[in-house]
């Protein structure tokens, strides 16, 4: 199942590390958490804080456990297609958040939203849009498939940006659904 992953973190530093992780599967069931900074953790940017509005002593007040957090991402997650709207970075949070753990940074591995949004445009415009131009109608569909207006900033809440991804995503399946019929008459 696809599930949409989301992480906040201390700052956007080489040393920053995840604050806030949550994933919401395709079906809306989803899990949010607080992430504890580990011993080693100390980054931490005043200006990351203003964006995302978690302060460091909340985490360390009611924050979960590094390792819990990443022993239960493990459990509920693996098997699954995790996909993430800027995998790079969120890839290095996962990654941190693994290592420090004593996990594999492998044990989860996250792809871009991006391309699933636009394989499920090409799945559903199979037959009613020429092969050639497939790919081409698709991204159109995906670029054009915003839920958020133009000129409103992110939440820059874990769990807001997941859930916007995942809305994002139906509104690909369905913009392409709708236009697979038109062309198909």
């Amino acid at each position: 199942m696809r599930v949409f992953v989301d992480f906040e973190a201390s700052s956007l530093s080489k040393n920053s590390y995840p604050i806030e992780v949550a994933w919401v599967f395709e079906d809306g069931a989803h899990e949010t958490w607080l992430i504890r900074p580990a011993p080693a953790w100390s980054d931490w940017d005043a200006r990351a804080e203003r964006i995302h509005g978690i302060p460091r002593a909340l985490l360390e007040r009611e924050g979960e456990a590094h390792d819990r957090v990443a022993a239960r991402m493990l459990d509920a997650l693996s098997g699954h297609d995790l996909l993430a709207s800027a995998p790079s970075w969120d890839g290095k949070w996962l990654s941190a958040l693994l290592r420090a753990a004593g996990l594999s940074r492998h044990a989860l591995r996250l792809r871009d939203s991006d391309d699933a949004h636009l394989e499920t445009a090409m799945a559903l415009l199979q037959g009613a849009v020429e092969p050639q131009k497939i790919e081409q109608v698709a991204s159109s569909l995906v670029a054009g498939a915003e839920v958020r207006p133009p000129d409103q900033p992110p939440a820059h809440r874990a769990l807001a940006d997941a859930q916007e991804e995942r809305l994002r995503w139906f509104r690909v399946r369905e913009e392409a659904r709708l236009l697979a019929e038109r062309l198909r008459g």
